[in-house]
């Protein structure tokens, strides 16, 4: 089990010490080239890409004119980025790796990201920030994906949400994007957070039929804030989520592993996951993994403590796990709940599950009662589902799909 001490109390508003959420620390593979040096581009792989809105040296002042300066092919493209708030969506339609590397010294210093939430202050020095929400019904926003500050995916259909039991029907056809998309010490926010309370889907970012790591990033928003499309994998380390309405939302599989997930207050649930049937076992769900979930700050724990599902089942196949994770006391005591009073969603396909989980918000005879909406599993039946290399699958149902992985922060391979 994850060694995590609560080293200050959340009266106080601030998080456990960065040691105590990741002793691994943060993924150092591009510490040098991310690092701030006289020559920016010291340490980077040949032909990387500089974008900063200060230095004249900078190839680009946006980072969209730099997605777009490079071809659809197949050979790996490196961006750095330089410190800033950056306003604008970022798409990356492209097959071939991409990664783009905030600058800062924290990979280099050792510094954990996911331990810097304090009263919402935790800020890389690299800001992509958008303002948008579906919201006003007009026909203006058709879809969650208009909202998203970053898309990886190949077209606009790969990564609508739509509605229905099984949601946007992505065509027949329709290519796999980026294989292997990456991003280092950056903040994706949604500034819609700025009404400080859900005010419809706001997406920080949104994957469909790509691969997306993400190291030492940040997600802001209020609902929604990941969307997971179908075909989508996503794989975030050392990061913080901040959201409060099924802020963590999909069909596709997302791996959260020494994290944090920030509760800006308690709505629907954490996660709300539509599962899919396909021809071969699959295992597309969201799987949070020696986390920290938590109230955001001291002023929103007092408000919500008790009260916070764990997630609730956007279809009846919903899979949604929570392992050795530290649960404040903001936390439901049963763990998981229905959709709804009127319509549950539940049969002997949804998997809400717990495991091994600790802290003053995790009550293990509450949620052994609440079966089935809540299950708790034993080390024998988590095996399935324990790291990365279980989960992950190829678009064709091939397991073990894991090579998009930064490999130097990989556990369980």
């Amino acid at each position: 089990m994850l060694a995590l001490k609560v080293l200050a109390t959340l009266a106080l508003g601030v998080l456990p010490a960065a040691a105590s959420i990741d002793p691994q620390g943060p993924a150092k593979t591009f510490a040098l080239c991310q690092s701030k040096t006289c020559d920016p581009l010291v340490g980077c792989p040949d032909g990387t890409i500089y974008v900063s809105q200060t230095d004249k040296r900078a190839s680009f002042t946006k980072i969209q004119d730099a997605i777009l300066s490079i071809p659809n092919n197949t050979t790996p493209y490196y961006i750095l980025i330089g410190p800033g708030t950056y306003t604008e969506q970022l798409n990356v339609t492209r097959r071939g790796p991409l990664y783009l590397l905030g600058q800062t010294n924290a990979p280099h210093r050792g510094a954990s990201y996911a331990a810097t939430y304090d009263n919402g202050t935790a800020a890389n020095e690299v800001q992509v920030e958008w303002s948008s929400a579906n919201h006003d019904n007009t026909g203006l926003i058709e879809d969650n994906s208009a909202t998203q500050v970053l898309t990886v995916s190949p077209n606009l259909n790969a990564t609508r949400t739509g509605s229905g039991p099984t949601g946007w029907p992505v065509p027949a056809g329709t290519p796999f994007g980026c294989t292997d998309f990456r991003a280092y010490n950056i903040d994706f926010r949604n500034l819609n957070e700025n009404a400080q309370v859900s005010n419809g889907p706001a997406l920080a970012v949104g994957i469909g039929y790509a691969n997306a790591g993400f190291y030492s990033c940040g997600f802001y928003s209020y609902q929604d804030t990941v969307f997971i499309g179908k075909l989508g994998n996503a794989y975030m380390y050392d990061s913080i989520v901040a959201g409060q309405t099924d802020f963590l939302y999909g069909f596709g599989t997302l791996y959260i592993e020494k994290s944090t997930l920030a509760l800006r207050g308690c709505g629907g649930g954490v996660v709300a996951w539509k599962g899919s049937n396909t021809t071969f076992e699959n295992k597309y769900g969201a799987y949070i993994s020696d986390s920290y979930l938590g109230a955001a700050n001291a002023s929103v724990a007092s408000s919500i403590a008790g009260k916070c599902a764990l997630g609730r089942p956007w279809n009846a196949q919903i899979r949604s796990i929570f392992m050795e994770t530290y649960f404040d006391s903001s936390i439901l005591a049963a763990g998981y709940v229905k959709w709804s009073t009127t319509d549950p969603r539940i049969n002997n396909y949804t998997l809400q599950v717990v495991w091994n989980n600790y802290g003053p918000g995790y009550n293990l005879a509450a949620e052994t009662a609440a079966y089935p909406i809540t299950q708790v599993l034993d080390d024998q039946s988590v095996q399935p589902y324990r790291y990365p290399v279980d989960v992950f699958l190829t678009p064709d149902g091939v397991p073990g799909n894991i090579d998009w992985i930064d490999q130097s922060v990989l556990v369980g391979r």
